[in-house]
């Protein structure tokens, strides 16, 4: 049976969040897509980001999962941190997908990384007060190794972008995703697909596995949600000590 995964990377980054994941999949014989999404992913020829809408983000999943629907026998989707939200909001909008796996998934930012003024933030992003605001990614960039922390510090400075997302993320993207968000909380049953692995790691700085794993298991229902803690692990579980582990149990429940 031919299986296709469409890729869904963080919010304003690159595929390359997701190598390990890909590498995987493709090993597995499935065929692998990670497609950039017009103000969705980070654009390296632009000076300045811009945002398209969350409908456009998902009418373009739609798209690419409706080809490779025409020349596979099952299409999953695939998605981390916003990219995990996307995939349920394409699901939702009624994207065909025979299996879901969601890395990290961020209904909630609550993780321990989280400042207490983030309840501030709906003033950034729906009032003139934010529209000079941006966020600056810090330490620990969603990463426990140390190592992998010192590579994505390096390639920050030299190109505005790394394996764990941009350096700035502005306030049209955070807006959209904001309503992204609330959308997919508030239509979480509404989820067409009947298999879906969630991966969350223990310490993740950004999303508690606690909050957001329960409000998957509330939305989608026990008997098609299966889920994975892993143990060393932040926020970026595709690119963290975790990952081997992490890229293993996604091509193992695509392609099963």
């Amino acid at each position: 049976m031919t299986t296709a995964a469409l890729l869904l990377h963080g919010l304003c980054s690159t595929p390359d969040e997701l190598l390990p994941v890909q590498h995987a999949l493709r090993a597995a014989g499935c065929t692998v897509v990670a497609p950039h999404i017009p103000g969705y992913s980070f654009d390296p020829h632009a000076a300045r980001q811009h945002a398209q809408p969350w409908s456009a983000w998902v009418e373009a999943i739609r798209a690419h999962a409706a080809a490779l629907r025409r020349g596979h026998e099952r299409v999953a989707l695939v998605g981390i941190s916003a990219g995990a939200s996307l995939a349920l909001g394409a699901a939702i909008s009624g994207v065909e997908t025979d299996a879901m796996v969601l890395l990290s998934t961020t209904l909630r930012f609550d993780g321990w990384a989280i400042p207490r003024t983030q309840w501030l933030l709906p003033l950034a992003l729906y009032t003139p007060l934010g529209r000079w605001w941006s966020y600056r990614e810090k330490t620990p960039y969603g990463v426990k190794n140390e190592r992998v922390r010192a590579w994505i510090e390096r390639e920050l400075e030299q190109r505005r972008v790394s394996s764990a997302g941009a350096a700035v993320l502005g306030v049209g993207h955070l807006r959209e995703h904001d309503r992204l968000l609330r959308h997919v909380r508030r239509r979480l049953p509404q989820v067409g697909c009947h298999r879906v692995l969630a991966i969350h790691a223990r310490e993740d700085e950004v999303a508690s596995p606690g909050a957001n794993l329960a409000l998957l298991e509330r939305g989608l229902g026990a008997q098609r949600l299966r889920t994975l803690i892993v143990d060393n692990s932040y926020h970026m579980v595709s690119i963290d000590n975790d990952r081997t582990t992490v890229a293993r149990e996604t091509a193992a429940f695509v392609t099963h």
